[in-house]
């Protein structure tokens, strides 16, 4: 099982380009089953996630060419199951992303309880009740569920919760439904309207989205189309918090950061030196960072997916700072794992109490989610002394190359793959 060995202390100066945003990518290549025209998709990351969804895309019968540029074309007009076994979704939430799709399309699906990061609970009930409310008989048999319809019809749709694969599930699903679905407490987040942008180039009638208040007009059908992927604001936050806690001077090429808006100012809050452009970000760090509260929120709130990383960088600051994780329970698993590095943090149910340390020291430490992850990269960069990171297959499914990345900015980072993790 592959490793990253990190030796902390350098500081990280150059510049890198943003990959395409997983959790923007997923939905997407799900779309391409709504029609039999091809979707042709720039700005794809090379990710075990993206991997993922193509072989289970495969599996139900669409042909998926992937290009040396970071494209992939989709062609689903030879569909030849639409069943989406345990197999290939027990890794992936995300898989529940065919569900929508499916059904509108075809008027049937039996798609598996999906698996993914054990970072707390995350219902299906609101895909389910939505598709439901379309006019789907749907229930839960054996582990799967089992969707059937012989037409969805539109409905207002009012989610219990802000759930972004619920909102892009629903709306993929109402795109072919017949009359107007609202879907309202609707998820805000750049990837849903990234989403939203797809499938009005495939003939879909939305408008609405970025709001909390979503209307779609349903069409007969849709049609192919090309599309880039947003950048990844997850993964340009995380190189963030990198410099912030390595200190040094780097620039994001290809980024978003009109998407960034909370992360950025919680950085800058932090002491670094941000300055953006329409594509860039650059930044600065020449000290120990200041303590910064946050509390995890929906877009265009701070991000839970950066609360890991923000910690990392707390663990260095000249402060006490207080985190407070309201998206997901079981989100400080990595606590336990900064510990090992030198970390004083404190738990108390959903609020972590961070005491900055002047320093962090090297050690081994286990990656226990996606994010949680990037954490340990990040306060390895910091750390004095090696740190090995195992179970960086949690890391592949997010970061595309973060230790050639991070190589490239100067970092002293290896992976260890074979006999060399022994």
């Amino acid at each position: 099982m592959d490793k990253l060995r990190i030796v902390g202390g350098t500081p990280l100066r150059g510049e890198i380009s943003i990959s395409g945003a997983k959790n923007a990518a997923l939905p997407i290549l799900c779309a391409g089953l709504l029609t039999a025209d091809s979707l042709s998709l720039t700005n794809v990351p090379r990710l075990n996630d993206i991997s993922t969804t193509l072989r289970l895309l495969g599996n139900l019968g669409v042909r998926a060419e992937r290009h040396a540029d970071e494209s992939v074309t989709i062609t689903a007009d030879q569909i030849s199951s639409l069943e989406a076994p345990y197999d290939l979704v027990k890794t992936m939430r995300a898989s529940i992303l065919v569900l929508g799709p499916l059904v509108a399309r075809f008027g049937q699906a039996r798609v598996s309880l999906p698996g993914g990061c054990a970072i707390g609970q995350r219902p299906v009930e609101q895909h389910i009740q939505g598709l439901a409310a379309l006019g789907a008989d749907i229930h839960i048999e054996h582990g799967y569920v089992v969707a059937r319809a012989t037409r969805l019809k539109g409905a207002v749709i009012r989610t219990d919760m802000v759930t972004v694969t619920g909102t892009e599930n629903l709306m993929m699903a109402a795109v072919l439904a017949e009359g107007q679905t609202v879907l309202e407490n609707a998820a805000r987040e750049p990837e849903v309207v990234d989403l939203a942008e797809l499938l009005i180039k495939m003939g879909a009638r939305i408008s609405g989205h970025g709001s909390d208040r979503i209307v779609i007009d349903g069409v007969e059908s849709l049609h192919g189309a090309e599309h880039r992927i947003i950048p990844d604001r997850i993964e340009a936050g995380s190189f963030l918090c990198a410099v912030g806690a390595a200190r040094g001077d780097i620039t994001l090429r290809g980024a978003a950061p009109e998407t960034m808006g909370a992360t950025i100012a919680k950085l800058r809050e932090a002491g670094l030196e941000i300055t953006c452009g329409d594509d860039w970000i650059k930044a600065s760090m020449d000290k120990r960072p200041r303590p910064v509260d946050i509390r995890t929120h929906e877009y265009p709130g701070f991000a839970t997916d950066m609360q890991a990383q923000l910690m990392a960088l707390d663990t260095l600051a000249e402060g006490t700072s207080v985190i407070v994780e309201t998206i997901f329970e079981n989100r400080f698993m990595h606590v336990q794992e900064l510990l090992r590095l030198g970390a004083h943090i404190d738990i108390d149910g959903h609020t972590a109490v961070v005491r900055g340390a002047p320093r962090l020291s090297g050690a081994t430490v286990m990656a226990t989610d996606l994010r949680a992850s990037a954490s340990l990269v990040i306060a390895g960069l910091a750390a004095e002394g090696e740190t090995l990171v195992e179970r960086i297959y949690h890391l592949d499914r997010g970061y595309e190359r973060m230790e050639h990345k991070l190589r490239t900015l100067g970092a002293r980072i290896d992976r260890l793959t074979g006999k060399e993790t022994t």
